[in-house]
């Protein structure tokens, strides 16, 4: 095993690199399929300027604290904190921030890249015009066939292979070769095939429907709830608490503005949820309201459907799910990248071994989820699935407590003058408020965040009848827990489940028809409109 400090993981050559390498990691599914539901929801244009503050003032001190640590150390998110604890001389307990958070990102990938094979199989199924005049139920079936279908489950574990193999070749070949090279080309890629969707719906004439629904100030839908719904998306969409900005911010290159280049990030990612949300109201919908369509329900069955329905179907329907494909793939190389990290720092193995052995061990843990949805959709405990269960420990409590943990570290164990060394040239007023915002907001804010999605998470799987003790509690237990059939939580309010779960898939499985398919295999109820206040994943895939 290597001496501590002795092993180079590597770093870009450019220093537009981590701009782009930071976009890949930021967008991800939520912007797809959640966004534009919220947005719509909680008073269009208002939610967007309330969604905005909440990056500037909560997440995006704890996004700059996460990548001047790596930068500063040169290191992944273990050995940096290794060397801040050595620093600081603090306790040894501190190192559990940088295990937990490899975890976190371990678990993460392990069904982010189930969702990336779903997406994947899409492409060939809209390109080989499985869709051809399908509605909901047809649609419904497919996704059914796929995902849910017991007899079926090889071939879904067929496009999960597929899937890693191809994060898998890419990450082998090194930083440099690449991850700068695939990034610097797949991600203006990404962008400019969304814009070209984007005119496709200007086209179709429904962007002016889309903009009054999205971007049209709504006053009357801002509520409380609204600012929960922000923060949540806010905190869960990028990539936060996995290592994943300390990763690149050890690869950044010497001259670049780090600073500056994670504002331009944030600001990158609102406006491409924006876009996104336009795009997707306006060729998913019926040009009214979303109807409850989010998620899983929103990308895998209203999409293809209403795509379905223009002239060249096939060509559209195969470029969307390229787009999907491509923004999940650029998260999963993101959040395989501080894993790698850790291990080649940890062991001293070459780049190519390391990706290719924790590339088989997320295929393993994937599967976990991969069987949630078919052969295991029987096997609960709690309530819950295996999916459900990693979905709910990564989502509720691994990736809040890492977040609170280096708030607390960087707040309250670094000098002031190791944390300003570590945070570089910035304006006495930012590191003011910097300094401030990681020592008390910060803790209270993602400590109220993690303690809503679990009680929220684990009220929902009382909904499946569960026996589980918390489910006999009164509802007020759960922060808001159960509420009755008629007064059930916004959905924004409630965490999502599913191989959707947005969480970079994060939620839970499929729906009722003309939903997806429910993780046990159910379809009964089509035509009905099922409730989806668990059918959305927040994690950033």
């Amino acid at each position: 095993m290597p001496t501590p400090y002795q092993t180079h993981i590597g770093s870009f050559t450019r220093k537009s690199t981590f701009f782009w390498a930071a976009v890949g990691a930021t967008v991800g599914l939520a912007n797809l399929w959640q966004f534009p539901y919220l947005a719509s929801l909680h008073g269009g244009g208002l939610f967007i300027v309330l969604y905005l503050a909440c990056l500037l003032l909560v997440t995006l001190p704890l996004m700059i604290t996460e990548a001047v640590i790596g930068r500063y150390a040169r290191h992944g998110i273990v050995l940096a904190m290794d060397g801040l604890i050595r620093s600081a001389k603090r306790s040894r307990a501190w190192m559990a921030v940088g295990r937990l958070s490899i975890l976190a990102a371990f678990l993460v990938l392990s069904f982010t890249a189930v969702f990336g094979a779903i997406a994947l199989a899409y492409i060939f199924f809209g390109a080989l015009g499985r869709f051809s005049g399908a509605g909901a139920p047809e649609a419904t079936a497919i996704l059914a066939g796929l995902v849910s279908d017991p007899g079926q489950y090889r071939v879904f574990m067929g496009w999960h292979i597929f899937f890693l193999v191809l994060v898998i070749w890419v990450s082998a070949q090194g930083v440099v070769k690449g991850l700068e090279r695939s990034l610097r080309v797949v991600v203006p890629g990404t962008l400019v095939l969304m814009l070209a969707l984007f005119a496709l719906a200007a086209w179709q004439g429904r962007i002016d429907n889309a903009a009054g629904h999205i971007l049209a100030m709504h006053p009357d839908d801002f509520t409380w709830a609204s600012l929960k719904a922000a923060l949540f998306h806010a905190f869960f969409t990028l990539g936060l608490g996995m290592g994943v900005w300390a990763a690149l911010g050890a690869y950044a290159a010497p001259d670049t503005r780090l600073k500056r280049s994670i504002l331009a990030v944030v600001l990158m990612d609102t406006l491409v949820a924006i876009l996104a949300g336009l795009m997707i109201f306006a060729i998913a919908t019926d040009g009214n309201s979303f109807d409850g369509e989010r998620g899983f329900s929103l990308l895998f069955v209203s999409m293809p459907v209403t795509l379905a329905q223009l002239p060249a179907s096939q060509f559209v329907i195969a470029a969307v799910f390229l787009l999907v494909v491509l923004v999940v793939w650029t998260t999963s190389l993101n959040l395989l990248e501080p894993i790698v990290g850790w291990f080649r720092e940890w062991t001293g193995a070459p780049r190519a071994l390391s990706v290719v052995l924790i590339g088989l061990a997320v295929w393993l843990a994937g599967l976990a989820s991969l069987l949630s949805f078919n052969l295991l959709a029987q096997e609960r405990f709690g309530g819950a699935t295996m999916f459900r269960w990693l979905e709910l420990v990564t989502g509720g409590f691994l990736i809040p407590l890492v977040a609170i943990l280096i708030a607390l570290f960087t707040g309250w164990c670094l000098t002031r003058h190791l944390a300003g060394r570590m945070l570089g040239a910035a304006p006495r007023l930012f590191s003011g408020i910097w300094f401030w915002v990681m020592r008390l907001v910060l803790p209270l804010v993602v400590a109220w965040i993690g303690v809503q999605y679990t009680a929220f998470s684990l009220a929902n799987l009382c909904d499946t009848g569960s026996t589980a003790v918390w489910c006999d509690q009164p509802g007020t237990l759960l922060s808001g827990g159960r509420a009755p059939a008629a007064e059930k939580p916004e959905a924004a309010e409630a965490p999502a489940t599913s191989p959707g779960a947005e969480s970079a898939v994060r939620k839970t499985a499929p729906a009722a028809a003309p939903l997806p398919p429910r993780e046990d295999g159910n379809t009964e109820g089509a035509g009905e409109k099922a409730q989806k206040d668990d059918d959305i994943l927040y994690h950033s895939v």
